[in-house]
């Protein structure tokens, strides 16, 4: 049986296409992809991201375990801060990307929904000391309000000033009548923020209705999870299980500024520092097709008549109205500006290697 959220018949009210997601039945768009991306992007959307997994951490000795199992500094966060991390295995392959929040006496991770289960397990079996771990995801209740006018939108149902909650920083407080985490977050780009709250189905269907009919002058949409990764692509976020899994390295992914190869001992640290010595033999690069080409998953990228890496990541940019993409190349032509070409139902199509993310005003 698939799992449903508390806004299922919200979903299906407004005609959404269901799919099934990580063991939900999730939205994958409403009214069209493009349209809702480019809501996101000019106004507000809303997002039921509720199928993501939350676990809390406990105990004195909860600091220690979080440097040993994730590779960003935790020590340097602060409560009321989040720290975007991730989790490896000893030869440096990505278990998972995940955000860390501290709070006064404890911590919270978000982790990818398909990974949930697998993740609590590999927390589970590395835990040591005193430490205590919960996984409350079936009674954390997850809406992402994202776009330029997401502050005025969700301004009018608190008391709480906004404004003052800085990028990566978060507070608890009272929304549409709920007491709540409110998290300056996403995973769009865009202004945005991210409410945490446990309640029964009828109070969450209340929020989601408050939320809607505060954004109405701004005309608010909902959006599903297709609008949802052409924004984080346009970005240049990884995506787990396309852009990073467990055969990848942070480094080559590019997520060095998050690997804090200074810190004396993490889960993978020995791998990463033998192939940053040896030289990375790839790296995640982002590209441009021309028009409105698009590279798939899998897609092979040649060089010289050389396969040299293949796509992660491919679609339809509704901003750059262009094809764009993420793959591994060989390290030798991750330069930006360089020609290489994708291999789209068997033509050889010329792409840019540019800098990421697409979006440089972002």
């Amino acid at each position: 049986m698939l799992k449903r959220t508390p806004f299922y018949d919200m979903h299906t009210a407004l005609s959404a296409k269901m799919v099934e997601f990580a063991g939900f039945e999730m939205p994958v768009q409403y009214s069209s992809i493009i349209e809702e991306h480019l809501t996101v992007r000019r106004s507000v959307g809303i997002f039921d991201v509720t199928h993501m997994g939350e676990f809390y951490v406990r105990g004195k000795g909860a600091l220690a375990f979080l440097q040993k199992v994730t590779i960003n500094d935790v020590a340097r966060l602060k409560p009321g801060r989040v720290q975007y991390s991730a989790m490896c295995y000893e030869d440096g392959g990505i278990i998972d990307d995940l955000l860390i929040y501290r709070m006064e006496n404890q911590y919270m991770l978000v982790v990818n929904a398909s990974n949930l289960q697998k993740d609590f397990a590999w927390l589970q079996s590395q835990k040591f000391g005193n430490v205590e771990l919960e996984n409350v995801s079936d009674a954390t209740v997850l809406l992402a309000v994202q776009g330029p006018k997401s502050l005025a939108t969700l301004q009018k149902l608190t008391k709480e000033d906004l404004s003052k909650i800085d990028y990566y920083a978060f507070t608890h407080g009272i929304l549409a009548g709920v007491s709540m985490i409110i998290s300056r977050t996403g995973y769009t780009g865009e202004l945005g923020f991210e409410l945490y709250f446990n309640t029964d189905i009828e109070t969450a269907k209340n929020i989601w209705i408050a939320i809607f009919e505060a954004g109405k002058e701004f005309d608010i949409q909902p959006v599903g999870l297709g609008a949802r990764d052409t924004l984080r692509l346009e970005m240049g976020f990884c995506l787990y299980g396309n852009d990073i899994d467990k055969t990848t390295n942070p480094l080559e992914a590019g997520l060095g500024w998050i690997t804090k190869l200074s810190k004396k001992e993490f889960n993978g640290r020995n791998s990463m520092l033998k192939a940053r010595e040896e030289g990375l033999k790839r790296q995640l690069v982002g590209f441009t097709l021309p028009d409105r080409t698009l590279a798939r998953h899998g897609y092979e990228i040649i060089y010289n008549g050389n396969i040299v890496g293949q796509v992660t990541s491919g679609t339809f940019s509704p901003s750059l109205k262009k094809g764009i993409g993420m793959g591994y190349v060989a390290t030798e032509l991750a330069n930006a500006g360089n020609i290489v070409s994708v291999r789209v139902r068997g033509k050889e199509i010329p792409a840019t290697i540019v800098v990421m993310p697409f979006l440089q005003n972002h």
